[in-house]
């Protein structure tokens, strides 16, 4: 199945702003940041299709992941 991958802020560091990813049927949000390389810990933000998410979610089909790591500023 198809998973689009949407990173902010600095997760756009060495990556593209969205990438469409292969995945097997019944892969966890976990899954996919072991596919793109980031720890759960650098999270602040994870939403599945505008909604908050969840590591352990399953994903369907076309879902469209988006992940913010924390920012600061001042």
């Amino acid at each position: 199945m198809n998973i689009t991958v949407k990173f902010f802020a600095t997760f756009r560091r060495g990556r593209e702003k969205i990438v469409n990813i292969e995945v097997e049927r019944g892969s966890t949000v976990k899954e996919v940041l072991d596919i793109v390389k980031i720890e759960v810990d650098e999270i602040a933000i994870l939403l599945v299709n505008g909604r908050d998410g969840t590591i352990a979610q399953l994903l369907n089909d076309g879902d469209t992941l988006s992940l913010f790591p924390p920012v600061g500023g001042g």
